[in-house]
């Protein structure tokens, strides 16, 4: 049988999630378990070493990658001494190159397919889905993802929650990170209404996740005691298809689009229309949206064409595509403006079919005050 995993979630840095999944491997330890500090991250922070002492510990592998050195979770030497349960710090973390695998969230899936129980921790801003949506509410881009779909098949995910003010005074306490760091935090990521944001995302993606879990039927096994999800009808019969150009920017209408598809239950078909040959910067782009696609459990449709609403509306009848997402269109200039909009050409062309703009969040002005 596969492992079981528990992931400790949280908003931010600092908030305790690596402490607590240490408490717990603690208790499992006095219970009788064979538990086994896999990798542990402590930052520096007294408490969590603290908290890791007299657990048995698994030494890390060093490599070196154009001569710099690494050190990584010795994955074939946790396999080989196979323990009931293995704590895994950091799940988005990216692996040095030349491991076994790329992420620490594929090496985690190969012990849980041994049979080996882990408990992992992340923040709530990794999450691939969510990476535009933190980008506009932080103004920092999280280039460590990984892919919803892993929280969504954790067995357990235990939120660790601090309020932002009890987060704030940890970290001038120096208890997040070294006191040199502090003030550059303060004034960036760690702002109070970027820090009510994160808050607010990672309760609703547990609540989300906890709503997700009941209409599959699966064992409901999230804890945290002020999450109350209330129920809903699930969707029957829907499905999405984004509708994206080549560019970089378009990466937030997929994924927007793939959050709405968890919250229906629905399926996500991600289609570019070209009508041409795609530069070598489009084609690059092209197997950008094959790689987000794929973490995210979406598919890529690529047509050609001229007549983009015609394309898409066919697609859509084809796939029986419930809503069409497309991006907040571009001002009309010149002939084109005598030309009927996109938005309107599919509404008519795929009657009963929701069409919905998705538009670019970073630019409300309220949000920037």
């Amino acid at each position: 049988m596969p492992g079981h995993h528990t992931v400790f979630l949280g908003m931010a840095a600092g908030v305790g999630k690596t402490f607590r999944m240490l408490q717990e491997g603690r208790a499992e330890l006095v219970d009788g378990r064979d538990v086994v500090i896999a990798y542990l991250e402590p930052h520096g922070r007294v408490e969590t070493e603290a908290q890791a002492t007299g657990l048995p510990l698994l030494p890390r592998r060093s490599l070196t990658y154009k001569e710099v050195p690494f050190e990584e979770m010795d994955l074939p030497a946790l396999l080989e001494r196979r323990p009931e349960l293995a704590l895994i710090d950091e799940l988005a973390h990216t692996n040095a190159p030349g491991l076994e695998h790329r992420k620490r969230y594929e090496d985690i899936a190969e012990v849980l397919a041994a049979g080996i129980d882990v408990f992992s921790t992340v923040n709530v801003q990794h999450l691939e889905s969510l990476n535009d949506r933190v980008a506009e509410l932080t103004g920092v881009r999280v280039r460590e993802t990984f892919p919803d779909s892993v929280l969504s098949a954790a067995d357990q995910v235990v939120l660790v929650d601090l309020t932002p003010p009890a987060l704030i005074e940890r970290l001038q306490a120096g208890k997040v990170y070294k006191p040199e760091r502090v003030p550059a935090a303060l004034n960036g990521f760690f702002r109070v209404e970027n820090l009510e944001a994160l808050r607010e995302v990672a309760l609703r993606e547990v609540a989300e996740d906890v709503e997700s879990k009941r209409l599959k039927g699966d064992v409901l096994t999230v804890r945290d005691d002020r999450l109350m999800s209330h129920a809903a009808p699930q969707a029957v019969g829907e499905r999405l298809l984004a509708l994206v150009t080549p560019q970089p920017t378009s990466q937030r209408i997929v994924r927007r689009a793939w959050r709405s598809a968890q919250r229906l239950g629905a399926d996500l078909d991600v289609l570019i229309v070209l009508s041409r040959e795609p530069t070598e910067a489009e084609r690059e782009q092209i197997e950008e949206y094959h790689r987000l696609a794929s973490l995210l459990g979406a598919q890529v449709i690529v047509e050609e064409g001229d007549d983009v609403a015609a394309v898409a509306a066919t697609v859509a009848r084809e796939r029986r595509s419930t809503y069409v997402l497309i991006g907040t269109p571009a001002p009309r200039r010149g002939l084109k403006r005598l030309g009927e909009p996109l938005t309107d050409r599919l509404i008519r062309a795929l009657p009963g079919v929701d069409v919905r703009i998705v538009a670019d969040r970073s630019k409300r002005e309220w949000e920037k005050r």
